[in-house]
This record gives structure tokens, C-alpha cells and sequence, in this order.
């Protein structure tokens, strides 16, 4: 057949398809351009690959008869020590040597310093105290280490070795913590607004003979009667206060000049140990703790390393813990805030209100760490502003960029219409990135579902870490990871992986155990690294749980 040929039936076909075309061709042609058209403007690609989320842990090659295999998060595989402390390095040290673990004393003085040139991460944060939504007050980092130094020395000069700080969110009780590091001082970490008989039962407990908390909040008359050891007692009082007529003022009273220079650093001496109590269900004996610094530092180090490098802390971003910072989870992650010299912001609100508008009052957050009860009133609310099939129909749009394209949603002319449902997350809506939330241990704390955590990511416009705290173990036992937008029914929400400084086992119970084959692994979580509190650094968490095929975290 010849080329004239072959074009006379190209030509033959081509006019009968136009004598053949009509309104319905033209819609059927439509409609496949639409949809190829669609398909290729609104693909979106996965923010990490499926593959990392299908393993996110690894089992040893081998297990002990009774347990399970020990599962580490995959930047702490087997082989490698597990996280243990801040890598510290002495000025002018190269790159690659290898570091001290540090303790808190060594936060403080990243805070003075500011971050090595070598980090990539040029400027220092600032330290904010909010109160109410136009008095946001600034904190030069020399004025609180003059605080420290100051509150440091009063405390040994009458005697004192074990301070319990009984405070809300607040500037204060993070100098006083530092100054108990710095002057090898115990702090004793004691939950706000609790029942006068807890407090008693606390200050017992730890054999305190110190408190420095704030007038009106303390059961002073209470704790006299109750706990006769309590050699002194320093009140937190604020400049509306001043004029109240003290027997001594520790700051104010002193010269200028003094406490402007920390300790040496040639100090190698630990410092003192640091205590939480971590207060479970209404009713129930509250357990006290007792972290080394190097149980903190450890946390601290964990939390550094769970987010991507590009979304660590940073000094452009601005911090709040709008959850008790009387909690090993809240501290950890401030701390890291710290170090990385993060703009941190304290507000007294935080920790006790359900209310995020009410807690990010005055400032815009682009980084925070809420209760899940918080999280669920916000959720509530912003869930029942969906009144529409327009709402409704963004909301699916939203969802399935998370769930199906593993990427956060994107501005859209439809999600347009639901803009008016956000939460009210301080000053500046939308600027959030990133929300911490955890599940404590017969805490009493209500469990995520994955549903809600997936709904939360699209109200705020955050990505939603989850993690599973416990008692013994300092910061979290582990977290779900910065890209795993997955839901796989409306069931509770799995935990994720073992943060850097924690592996977990599961141990055999009467019921529950691992099988022969490997498929079902149940038992007691049992969890053991640097983070973890005691002298074998190992402790049973008390509950039951279960790892699944992605090698995350659940309860039973």
C-alpha cells in the first residue's frame, strides 16, 4: 500500500467521524477533557514516600522468650547508641567531633549565646510574658540570668536544697529552674491550682523545704500546720504588687551589678536532680518521679530530632506551651525551644484554660503544645460550624489532600468557604505549623481519635504531632511522625514510633503475647533508654498495648 493510500483512508476515517459527531460527542469529549484537566491541575505529590510510613520502626533480629522484638524509630536504628543529650561541643570545635551530652545549665547558656554559625540558623529568640491581649512584655535574657544567679544564691545562702515550684506557666518558674541546675539546688516541679491536700501530700513526698509560688494560690495556713518541715517560703509577686511591704526582696534589694555572671562552665559537677509528679485520675495517689538531668537532656535531644531538619525550631519561630509545663512532655519541648533559640512565650492562662483562642490571646504562635482537652473543645466547635453541603463538601476536599495525596491541604476556591470555621489561634490565624498534643498513662486524658486529629490538621492549618507520655519516662515514649496525615477508621489513634531516646518491648501478660509467627505483637509496654527514670533506665508502663503493621504504637 502506498503513501497516497494510506492518507485517502486516513482522510476516509477522519470525515466520517465529523459527519458522525453530535451534541452527544461533544459532551462525552467535554467531560474526559474536564476530568483529564482536573487530574493533572490538582495532583499533588506525597510529602514523604508511602514506604516510610509502612515501617516506621525496627524489631531486633532477635527477642527474649516472653517478649516481643525491642523497636527503635528509625533515626536511632539497632546498632547505634540511642539519643542520650544535646552533643554539646566546646568553642571552636570542629564540625565533626563528638560532643557532651550537656544538662540544662547548657540550654541557658545556648539561650545567651544563640545558635553556632555552623547551624545554619542565624538570630537569637526572645522571651515573652503575656498578659492579656495588648501587655505582651519582653525578658532580656541578662535581666533573668541575673534572676537566676540571685534566686541561686538566697536559696543556699539559708539552707535550702530542695525548692518546690509551685507556679503557673511563667518566666519565673523557668528561672527558678535553671538557678536550682546552676547552684546544684533539687527542683521539685509541683502541678498548679491542685487540692491543699495534694500539696501537702507532694511537699511530703518530696521532702521540700523550700517553695517559691505566688500569693493567693499557696494554702499557706494549710501547709504550715500539715508540713512543719518547710524551713522558707518566697512569694512571686508582680508589679502591681510591689508595694507590698516584704521582709526582703531578693531582686530588687540587690545591687545592679550582682548576679550578672552565671557559674563557670568548668564545673563538672552534675547538677541536682529534677522532680515531676505525674497526677493521674480524679481520686488516684500522685506518683513522683525523680529525672536526672541527664534523663532531660536525653528528652530534649529526642525532640530536636523527630521533625525533619527543615522544620526544627528555629528563631522565627514562636513557641507556646499552652499545657502545664509541670509536665516532662511540655518541659522537653520547651527546653528544645530554648536551645534552638526559638521565640518562647509564656502566658499563666496556659496549662489550666480549654480555650486555645483564650491561651494564644495577645500573640501568634507559629509552634505549641495543647492538652487533648483543649484540642477537643476545639474541635467541637470548630466541627459544628459545618452547617452546609458547601462546608461539608470542602471538608471532604480537605481530608482527602491528607488522607489520599499525603500532602497538607492547599488554599482552593473552595476551601474558601470554610475559612469562617477556623479556630481563632492568636493574633495572626493561619500562622500555626506545627501542634504537639499527648496521651498520658492512666492519666486520665481523653485518646485521639485519628478522625479528629486528621480534622484538627484542617481547622488550624498545623501538622498534629500525637504522642504517648508516660510517668517514668522524661518527654514523650513515642510520637506519631511530622508527615503521617494517615486515617484508617474512626477508631483511637495510634501513637507512632519510639522517639531517639526510648526503645519499647511488649512483654507477655496471662492474655496477651506475642504469637510464634510474628503476626500478632500484644503485651505490657515496657520501655528502657536515657529518657527513662531510675538506675537501669527501664520501667513497665502499666498499660497494655500492641504494635501494628506499620510498627506503630497502640493501646489495646
Amino acid at each position: 500500500m502506498g503513501l497516497g493510500d494510506m492518507l485517502g483512508q486516513l482522510d476516509q476515517a477522519i470525515s466520517s467521524l465529523i459527519g458522525q459527531w453530535n451534541t452527544y460527542s461533544t459532551a462525552i469529549a467535554t467531560v474526559m477533557v474536564a476530568v483529564v484537566t482536573y487530574a493533572i491541575m490538582t495532583r499533588v505529590e506525597s510529602e514523604i514516600h508511602p514506604m516510610l510510613l509502612a515501617r516506621q520502626a525496627q524489631g531486633s533480629p532477635v527477642r527474649n522468650e516472653g517478649e516481643s522484638p525491642v523497636y527503635r524509630g528509625n533515626s536511632a536504628p539497632h546498632g547505634m547508641p540511642l539519643n542520650s543529650g544535646l552533643n554539646v561541643k566546646p568553642f571552636g570545635a570542629p564540625k565533626w567531633a563528638q560532643g557532651r551530652d550537656g544538662d540544662l545549665r547548657d540550654v541557658w547558656r545556648r539561650v545567651i549565646s544563640g545558635a553556632p554559625a555552623e547551624e545554619g540558623r542565624k538570630g537569637t529568640g526572645r522571651i515573652l510574658t503575656v498578659h492579656g491581649r495588648e501587655n505582651v512584655v519582653e525578658h532580656k535574657p541578662a535581666e533573668i540570668t541575673r534572676a537566676i544567679n540571685l534566686i541561686g544564691q538566697h536559696v543556699s545562702a539559708q539552707g535550702g536544697s530542695k525548692v518546690a515550684i509551685y507556679l503557673p506557666n511563667s518566666i519565673e518558674l523557668m528561672a527558678t529552674l535553671f538557678a536550682c541546675s546552676f547552684y546544684n539546688l533539687t527542683a521539685i516541679l509541683i502541678p498548679f491550682d491542685q487540692p491543699e491536700k495534694s500539696i501537702v501530700s507532694m511537699l511530703q513526698q518530696s521532702g521540700a523545704d523550700t517553695v517559691i509560688t505566688i500569693p493567693g494560690a499557696f494554702p499557706f495556713d494549710a501547709v504550715v500546720k500539715s508540713y512543719p518541715a518547710l524551713k522558707q517560703l518566697i512569694w512571686v509577686v508582680d508589679q502591681g504588687n510591689s508595694h507590698m511591704d516584704w521582709n526582703e526582696d531578693i531582686l530588687n534589694d540587690s545591687p545592679v551589678t550582682a548576679g550578672t555572671d552565671l557559674p563557670s562552665e568548668n564545673d563538672t559537677q552534675e547538677p541536682n536532680d529534677v522532680v515531676f509528679f505525674w497526677v493521674g485520675k480524679p481520686g488516684t495517689m500522685e506518683e513522683m518521679v525523680t529525672f536526672t538531668q541527664k534523663n532531660l537532656v536525653a528528652a530534649v535531644s529526642a525532640q530536636l530530632t523527630a521533625v525533619p531538619t527543615t522544620q526544627r525550631f528555629s528563631p522565627a519561630d514562636l513557641f507556646l506551651p499552652a499545657a502545664s509545663l509541670a509536665s516532662s512532655f511540655p518541659m522537653a519541648l520547651t527546653l528544645a525551644a530554648l536551645y534552638y533559640n526559638a521565640t518562647v512565650a509564656f502566658n499563666s492562662v496556659a496549662g489550666t484554660s480549654p480555650d486555645l483562642a483564650l491561651a494564644t490571646v495577645g500573640i501568634a504562635p507559629t509552634v505549641m503544645v495543647a492538652t487533648p482537652q483543649t484540642l477537643l473543645k476545639t474541635h467541637a466547635e470548630a466541627s459544628g460550624r459545618i452547617t452546609n453541603a458547601i462546608s461539608r463538601a470542602a471538608h471532604w476536599v480537605q481530608t482527602r489532600s491528607l488522607v489520599q495525596n499525603g500532602a497538607m491541604p492547599v488554599a482552593s476556591f473552595l476551601s474558601q468557604f470554610n475559612d469562617s470555621i477556623r479556630p481563632e489561634v492568636g493574633t495572626t490565624p493561619g500562622k500555626l505549623r506545627l501542634l504537639y498534643v499527648a496521651e498520658g498513662i492512666n492519666a486520665g486524658t481523653p485518646v485521639l481519635k485519628e478522625q479528629t486529629i486528621s480534622d484538627l490538621r484542617i481547622f488550624t492549618g498545623a501538622r498534629v504531632i500525637y504522642a504517648l507520655t508516660a510517668a517514668k519516662v522524661a518527654g514523650a515514649v513515642t510520637q506519631t511522625q511530622f508527615h503521617d496525615y494517615r486515617v484508617s477508621g474512626d477508631g483511637p489513634s495510634h501513637f507512632g514510633p519510639p522517639v531517639s531516646s526510648v526503645e519499647v518491648l511488649l512483654r507477655d501478660s496471662a492474655s496477651h503475647r506475642t504469637s510464634q509467627d510474628g503476626l500478632t505483637i500484644e503485651g505490657e509496654v515496657v520501655a528502657r533508654g536515657p529518657a527513662v527514670a531510675g538506675p537501669q533506665g527501664i520501667a513497665d508502663l502499666g498499660v497494655l498495648g500492641r504494635m501494628r503493621e506499620d510498627n506503630t504504637l497502640s493501646y489495646l
